[in-house]
């Protein structure tokens, strides 16, 4: 049986491909799914990808995440330098959770530089594009394989 995983996008990402393609390149979120569903099958996860501009819809989601007993990548997008609520469901979770940005934040302005969600994930990958989401999701079977319960 395949594990559950939660691939949860924040706001804005609905734009990708459109959205200032300098920082996020000029694929969309649809190929990005594509790409991720597909290599999550591939590592027997079951991948339930999702893209949201409103906090309480994300919160809902992650709580959602957390009664299935899944695992969870997120790219909380703007919710990740001021969601309190965000930050709260994602301490739920006992699975783990991947945080990604497209963009490397260290490298951006001060307000895109402290991820509140840094603080409750296992890993953090950010800077290396949409590539990202794939990395995110093999950390996330190589940590199930490893701790299983």
């Amino acid at each position: 049986m395949a594990h559950p995983l939660f691939v949860l996008n924040g706001s804005n990402l609905n734009m990708l491909g459109k959205r200032e393609p300098h920082l996020y390149g000029t694929t969309t979120l649809a190929e990005v799914q594509s790409r991720t569903e597909a290599l999550a099958a591939q590592l027997g996860l079951d991948c339930d990808f999702r893209q949201t501009n409103h906090e309480g819809v994300l919160v809902d989601w992650i709580q959602e995440a957390y009664e299935k007993d899944a695992a969870v990548v997120i790219n909380p997008a703007g919710f990740s330098f001021h969601s309190i609520p965000v930050l709260d469901a994602l301490k739920l979770l006992r699975k783990p959770l991947i945080e990604v940005h497209i963009s490397n934040i260290h490298q951006r302005t001060a307000q895109y530089q402290h991820s509140l969600v840094s603080l409750v994930a296992q890993g953090v990958i950010c800077g290396l594009g949409v590539g990202g989401y794939l990395l995110a999701v093999r950390a996330v079977a190589d940590a199930l394989a490893t701790d299983p319960l």
